[in-house]
């Protein structure tokens, strides 16, 4: 399967497995099967998967109404069950429509689904009571759907299992999150841009040097401007991979309306579709922040997931930029990097401006740019004159010296002193009252 460096073809189904970060699944990392045809979003597998790769939880099969009937949902079960060859397979409990694909459906290695086999083989990683109540559902649905069902694969199937599966529950147990230590790890954040043609086409030059072109960039974006939404992953590749994907999910809007028909609710919707279509045009910009937090930090509040972190109400939190890589979204095969050594001083923007800290507002202006007398390192940001005490003080005493000198041997004549005038003013002289123009 592709990868996310690897460029899709126009024509024909690809197939590519990715990162599928969401909210739940603890431990599990959440796994993704892409389907595209002509490179156009057809559907998708989504899975939990165990930290040992030994055990896969199928938690949604789709796809895009447009392209049933041409068995990608068969295409993509298949490719789990080749990405992860030794794995157990829980199914999970179906739908009426998941029912009939199922019926239909010719499992590859039906050894390896936890519904087939008796819970003493698999319960050290599904709890054996909810998968009992999924076959239950299961075979509800094949007798209501009227299908076999492939029932009989199925373990002890029409039984009850409640007993059996308690017996078991006491060996189920949910691994610890060993997720990415944002004390200690390498974290890498995502972000895309649509960038001023003449910078875009700078930032992508290869005659030019990484760390000039990666400068560019970060004057555009801001120092103190690094994404606080962005999940920090602990690879570049998987950053890469999530740029990839959202994009991917950057999709028109649907002509599924009330009322009218298709050319009609298309007519209606030409202005939007306009939009998406040149936004979907335009040369994107993938870049991923390779940062970590300085030592001695306070640990900001943040979220640990399986591969990822994500920091939680950011107030504008500081962290070492150590390099910085971009790519052609187009052209995500070629990537250039930028390296910081010793690190550049950045920070993640805060999640609303009136929370920022005292620290990031001394630092960055409200868009995240640094503010004057500020420089990409805090080293440098000092004043000038920082350590030239002594040489200026003895300059000082050279120029009063100097004045001295001069002044002995061509000793000034003072004109003589006029006396003051003073002047009464006018009783009848109104005073000019203040107007719009320039006051001094």
């Amino acid at each position: 399967m592709a990868g996310a460096e690897v460029p899709l073809g126009a024509d024909g189904v690809s197939l590519w497995l990715t990162d599928w970060k969401v909210d739940g699944g603890g431990a599990w990392s959440g796994r993704r099967i892409l389907a595209l045809v002509g490179g156009v979003h057809a559907g998708h597998l989504d899975v939990f998967v165990h930290p040992d790769q030994q055990a896969v939880g199928v938690a949604n099969l789709e796809v895009e109404p447009g392209f049933r009937g041409q068995h990608l949902a068969s295409v993509m079960m298949d490719a789990l069950y080749a990405a992860y060859p030794t794995a157990w397979i829980n199914h999970g409990g179906r739908g009426p429509q998941g029912t009939l694909w199922w019926d239909r459906y010719d499992e590859p290695a039906p050894e390896r689904n936890v519904h087939n086999r008796p819970p003493a083989e698999w319960a050290a990683y599904f709890d054996a009571v909810a998968v009992a109540g999924q076959r239950a559902r299961n075979a509800y649905q094949n007798r209501y759907q009227g299908v076999h069902g492939h029932r009989e694969h199925v373990y002890r199937y029409g039984e009850a299992l409640e007993s059996e599966a308690r017996r078991y529950m006491p060996v189920f147990r949910e691994p610890d999150v060993q997720g990415p230590d944002p004390q200690k790890d390498v974290l890498h954040g995502a972000l895309r841009l649509v960038l001023p043609p003449g910078l875009h086409r700078i930032v992508h030059d290869n005659r030019r040097a990484p760390a000039e072109r990666a400068g560019l960039l970060l004057d555009h974006i801001g120092y103190g401007n690094l994404p606080h939404a962005s999940a920090w992953s602990s690879t570049e590749h998987s950053a890469f991979e999530e740029l990839a994907h959202d994009r991917l999910f950057d999709t028109p809007p649907s002509l599924d309306m009330d009322g009218g028909t298709v050319a009609a609710r298309r007519v209606a919707l030409e202005p939007a579709l306009a939009a998406a279509q040149m936004r979907a045009q335009q040369p994107e910009t993938h870049l991923t922040f390779k940062v970590r937090v300085p030592d001695g930090a306070d640990l900001p509040l943040h979220d640990v997931k399986a591969s990822w972190v994500t920091f939680v109400d950011s107030p504008g939190i500081e962290v070492q930029l150590a390099g910085l890589s971009w790519r052609h979204a187009q052209q995500p095969w070629h990537t250039h990097r930028a390296v910081f050594s010793p690190p550049l001083d950045a920070a993640i923007k805060p999640e609303y401006q009136r929370d920022a800290s005292a620290s990031y507002r001394s630092r960055y202006s409200e868009l995240g740019d640094l503010l004057p007398g500020q420089g990409p390192r805090r080293a440098e940001s000092t004043s000038p004159f920082t350590g030239r005490e002594a040489d200026i003080r003895a300059m000082a005493a050279r120029l009063h010296q100097g004045v001295a000198h001069r002044a002995e041997r061509h000793p000034a004549e003072l004109p003589p002193s006029s006396p003051a005038v003073h002047v009464r003013p006018d009783p009848h002289q109104h005073p000019r009252p203040d107007g719009p123009g320039i006051r001094y």
